[in-house]
């Protein structure tokens, strides 16, 4: 008899029943569990800020803060989820390559942590904005470094980019920096890349960024109260990729942060995590609604397709790699078929999962794409074909919570406008 998938021993089929499909189902307890492994095994010395950008539910970030996170924020309403999901003013920081002045004026009067600025023409909006206020605003410089690191899925630095200020550009800047009376020039922030799985890579990485941060205070004649390492820590989502080694990364970490805090007594440390922190404890779960044969390949069709999960269609990719997709309904059964998983959409872009291994799947079945807590609704197009935003519900000491409503038509027409006009006939 097939077993079907359950979440905290709750079955998967009873929460689609209740909240509808397609929908994002959260783990509480693999959030928990994430959080809590990195925090025990990295020194305290190092704060962890979650970066919004990878799931920015506010029970997600309320939950994460609870546990001692602090907040990494990139838009104006990413600022006001924080505080509003109980994120104290001198733990955010806000960073964005193109912030508006709106932006800007409530990070200087909510006062945050820091701006981590991004070019010399933000620092004159900031000086500017800051004059009007009468403040001095905590500004980190975020620095697109001379150096390259390999191992990174997604490079952010070291090469020509909209991010930050060439490392040159900076250390050369002190005269420059010295003509601000209403920025205090505070911190260092690099972030290198992203889906990191290697540990040398994330230690050669932070070993430089430490070694920055001596020059700039040197070139500068500056005090560094605050330095940003990034992260870039990954999950595994395809075939062959292994999950990154915590216990051996803060092993060789560790040394490197400690060295460091000893001769900077009064410097903040901040590693953010977006992916790493939620990423496996997400996923989507779709109902199956056809099963079809096309020249000689099955498809199952289901109701939650790229437009809910983006991610999965590799972009960027030469090749389609799935992420880890499974029969929830026969969660149990030995995979004996191929079947390419497809949405609702009308474009052959819509899959999901190709020549995906599943047990016999039919209509009515529930699917499940995991490793999907980062990235997903809010990096997916929801609007396309106008289907709307799926349910999001997150589990917590064994009941599920609905923490996202599902659009409805309604939703999405109350944001327009209908202008009715005659035309001749």
């Amino acid at each position: 008899m097939s077993a079907e998938y359950q979440v905290q021993q709750l079955p998967i089929s009873d929460i689609a029943a209740k909240f509808g499909t397609p929908l994002y189902v959260y783990d509480g307890n693999i959030l928990q569990q994430v959080y809590q492994e990195l925090r025990g095994l990295l020194t305290d010395h190092v704060d962890l800020f979650y970066s919004l950008k990878a799931n920015p539910n506010i029970s997600i970030v309320h939950l994460l803060l609870q546990m001692g996170a602090r907040a990494e924020v990139c838009s104006l309403t990413e600022l006001h989820t924080a505080l509003q999901a109980g994120a104290a003013p001198e733990n955010i920081i806000f960073l964005g390559p193109g912030k508006s002045d709106e932006e800007l004026l409530a990070c200087i009067q909510n006062g945050i942590y820091a701006i981590v600025c991004e070019s010399f023409q933000e620092l004159d909006r900031i000086e500017m904005i800051a004059a009007g206020e009468g403040r001095v605003v905590p500004v980190a410089l975020r620095v697109n470094p001379s150096f390259a690191v390999k191992g990174s899925r997604l490079t952010m630095g070291g090469k020509p980019r909209q991010f930050g200020m060439d490392e040159e550009m900076v250390l050369q800047g002190r005269d420059r920096l010295s003509r601000y009376s209403h920025v205090d020039v505070m911190g260092l922030h690099v972030y290198m890349g992203t889906r990191m799985l290697e540990v040398e890579p994330i230690v050669q990485n932070t070993r430089h960024i430490l070694e920055l941060a001596d020059r700039m205070e040197e070139k500068l004649d500056i005090r560094l109260r605050m330095v940003d390492v990034g992260g870039g820590l990954g999950v595994p989502y395809h075939d062959g990729e292994q999950p990154l080694s915590i216990k051996e990364l803060t092993a060789q970490l560790n040394p490197l942060f400690e060295a460091f805090r000893h001769s900077h007594q009064d410097t903040r440390l901040i590693m953010e995590l977006g992916r790493y922190l939620v990423g496996t404890g997400g996923m989507l779960v779709s109902r199956a609604l056809y099963v079809k044969e096309s020249y000689g390949e099955s498809f199952v069709v289901t109701d939650g397709g790229t437009n809910c999960h983006m991610a999965a269609v590799g972009t960027g990719s030469y090749v389609k790699r799935n992420f880890p997709i499974a029969s929830l309904t026969r969660y149990s059964d030995v995979p004996r078929f191929e079947y390419n998983i497809t949405g609702p959409l009308c474009t052959p872009n819509d899959v999901v999962g190709k020549r995906v291994q599943l047990p016999s799947v039919e209509p009515g079945d529930l699917i499940g794409v995991f490793h999907s807590g980062a990235y997903g609704p809010t990096a997916s197009p929801t609007h396309f074909l106008s289907h709307g935003s799926p349910a999001e519900v997150l589990v917590i000491d064994g009941e599920a919570h609905l923490i996202r409503e599902r659009d409805i038509p309604q939703d999405l027409l109350d944001k327009q406008r209908l202008i009715r006009v005659s035309v001749p006939q």
